[in-house]
């Protein structure tokens, strides 16, 4: 968990402290005489509604997004008066935090359980000051496969208005727009759905629930495929000429040739953490790496685990970790039996593995061929502490490296590289950023200066290699690659200009995760960028290592089926008599809201399918999507289809998009679903089927 200590938001935290606190804090409590949850006096037993299990609410204010600075992963602006009739979880995060995307898989998983009946929003509240681009949190967006709406809040507006200083932060808002509760760091999964499942309970016999879908505009469908997707880590075999990659995104590890030849692939690009063939065996955001001979050790790192890929037999196996995330810091244990929390770098110093816990805020270490894996450095403590490695503090270490003497460590929350003697094991220093600051502000000392020692500023490096004399940082929100000299401290910028791009002359970066070196060359995942790049040391000629044969791996999303959905109602409707002809036609009117429209820019389909076998409509018609054609507000929909004289049932699905004030409100998914019995004689009757579409108000 982690806090902002700011002196320019002095805000009381209001959204964490206790619900009956938080009412007398806000003093927004609805004391209205007609509070619904509450019978009049006098009124019949039989007539009450179910008391709301949430009795103690705050009603939130409406204008709670104003300042925010854009909307992402959704058709248009959304204002909180848009999501009544929603029970809505407002998640405050930043995407530099692994607190924060430890929650997104609760998150998901919520989502999917209650897809029509909740609405989560993220309110991205950034730390750092590259986190505050639009551009760079629709990367973070992708990255992360967040599939709910996002607001940008650069300036702290939508958190200070909330009184947050914590990521995360998650307020449950219920349907009638009142705030039910506020938690703050991970493991609320199983409250929240218990919680959920009550509001729902209960508005759905109140009536005050809305399980109409908002419209998407998820900004991973506006993205090209590419061959990698955002690469994290890159591990350069000099020796065996090979360059492992670790294709994050496609939850996999490339294997290629140092000249670009794709040499082999593990895993299927499925999310999962099964054994076995390269070809089958499934990862989960792999990053970090290590090589032993034979054996790729990787950090499976959303899996919690540590894989091992046996490269003379094309197996994969699993090393360490229980594929569950431990809750807190870790102690010594055996390596099947020990969780582990998201490693995300690895490094091999004689027999021993390290790993950075970025989870855990710890340095771990497994001594190859033994059972156990323990703690090296850290108390578990997220800040930026010197000293012995059982008192010192890490801040989500993300990477690793080694001159043989000394193991270092891109502290990336910290924004410091800090080091640790190794033999024998000595305390903890930092060799450039800041470090034993009060009140844990060492988390907030970033910035993009050169320098030497504590002068120096890094913003969120993830990537380090050593080489020469040099250890190359890939100082990942600078958009930069810079160069420390372990002897005194001072980091340099070698590479990139300090703005997004992706020009190779000069050279540019997007957020670079992973480096390593070999024969003379930095390899360089360009993590949002979708590439590795090669350069020499001396910072010139660098170009992009393309992979002859690599592609993107089959698309393992699942596209939903109008038919399928449990939420939608089967209207039965009489017989239509039609007439013989070329074609079926249907046509759709619309009952919307009064401040609703239908949005004519998105597309507006329906799908049929015969209820029984049928000779009337040709199979080739059915169970197959058709867009309609827009006359006025009535939609048209014909269908080649050589009606036969005869008897049939149809299944209708339609699918359509309206807005509050047209297109430039939120937008959301309208649906409709009928059985239509259909008579067709040679003459005489319909030239069409007439049908509802009706969405109610909320």
């Amino acid at each position: 968990m982690h806090t902002l200590r700011s002196r320019k938001l002095r805000a009381k935290t209001l959204l964490v402290c206790s619900l009956l606190a938080l009412c007398a804090c806000l003093g927004r409590v609805d004391r209205g005489l007609a509070d619904p949850e509450k019978p009049a006096k006098g009124a019949s037993t039989a007539h009450r509604r179910v008391a709301n299990p949430f009795p103690h609410r705050v009603k939130v204010p409406d204008d709670l997004f104003d300042g925010g600075h854009g909307w992402l992963n959704v058709s248009g602006p959304i204002e909180l008066k848009d999501l009544r009739g929603k029970i809505v979880i407002i998640d405050f995060w930043t995407y530099c935090c692994i607190n924060c995307m430890h929650i997104l898989p609760d998150l998901k998983y919520l989502e999917h359980k209650y897809p029509r009946e909740l609405v989560v929003i993220g309110v991205h509240s950034a730390k750092f000051a590259n986190e505050k681009e639009s551009e760079n949190i629709r990367r973070a967006i992708v990255r992360y496969e967040i599939e709910h709406p996002v607001l940008n809040d650069s300036d702290l507006t939508v958190w200070s208005r909330g009184g947050v200083n914590v990521w995360p932060t998650l307020a449950l808002i219920d349907p009638e727009g009142k705030l039910v509760k506020a938690v703050t760091g991970e493991g609320h999964r199983a409250a929240l759905d218990a919680d959920i499942a009550k509001l729902v309970a209960y508005h759905e016999g109140n009536g005050t629930l809305d399980r109409a879908p908002l419209a998407l505009g998820l900004e991973r469908h506006k993205l090209p495929a590419t061959p990698l997707k955002f690469p994290g880590k890159v591990l350069a075999d000099e020796s065996g000429g090979r360059l492992f990659i670790a294709d994050s995104n496609h939850n996999r590890i490339v294997i290629a040739s140092l000249d670009g030849k794709l040499l082999n692939v593990a895993g299927s690009g499925a999310v999962g953490e099964k054994n076995g063939p390269f070809a089958s065996a499934t990862f989960q955001h792999p990053q970090g790496m290590a090589l032993a001979g034979d054996k790729l050790y990787v950090a499976d790192t959303e899996n919690h685990l540590i894989r091992v890929l046996d490269l003379k037999h094309k197996k994969v196996t699993t090393l360490a970790g229980t594929g569950k995330q431990s809750p807190g810091k870790g102690t010594e244990g055996a390596l099947r039996e020990t969780a582990l929390n998201s490693p995300w770098d690895l490094l091999i110093v004689g027999r021993t593995l390290y790993v950075a816990m970025a989870g855990a805020h710890q340095i771990w270490a497994h001594t190859l061929g033994t059972d156990t894996i323990r703690v090296f450095a850290g108390t578990g403590r997220e800040d930026v502490l010197d000293g012995p490695p059982e008192e010192a503090a890490f801040a989500q270490p993300s990477g690793l490296a080694s001159d043989g003497r000394f193991l270092f460590v891109a502290d990336s929350e910290g924004s410091a590289v800090r080091r640790i003697p190794l033999d024998p094991p000595g305390p903890v220093g930092t060799l450039a950023g800041t470090s034993n600051l009060d009140n844990g502000q060492s988390l907030f000392a970033f910035g993009d200066v050169d320098g030497k020692g504590s002068a120096a500023r890094l913003q969120h490096p993830l990537g380090l290699a050593y080489a020469s004399g040099r250890l190359y940082v890939a100082d990942s929100y600078n958009h930069k690659i810079k160069v420390v000299d372990p002897s005194t401290g001072v980091a340099e910028t070698l590479l990139g200009t300090g703005k997004r791009g992706d020009g190779l002359d000069p050279p540019q970066f997007s957020e670079p995760g992973g480096l390593s070196f070999a024969g003379g060359k930095l390899y360089i995942a360009d993590t949002n960028n979708q590439v590795i790049k090669v350069a020499d040391t001396a910072g010139r000629n660098m170009r992009v290592f393309e992979i002859e044969g690599l592609t993107a791996p089959k698309s393992h999303e699942q596209t939903p089926d109008e038919f399928a959905s449990k939420d939608t109602v089967k209207a039965s409707l009489p017989t239509v008599h039609l007439a013989t002809g070329d074609a079926l036609r249907l046509e759709f009117s619309f009952h919307l809201p009064a401040d609703c429209k239908l949005n004519k820019e998105a597309p507006i389909t329906c799908r049929l399918r015969a209820a029984e076998p049928t000779a009337l409509v040709a199979a080739s018609q059915l169970s197959k999507r058709h867009a309609a054609t827009l006359d006025a507000d009535k939609a048209l929909v014909s269908i080649p289809a050589a009606l036969k004289p005869g008897h049939a049932v149809l299944d209708v699905a339609l699918s359509f998009t309206y807005c509050r004030g047209g297109v430039s409100g939120l937008c959301k998914l309208g649906g409709e679903h009928w059985t239509v019995p259909i008579d067709v004689a040679e003459s005489g009757g319909e030239s069409f089927i007439p049908l509802t579409a009706e969405v109610k108000a909320n």
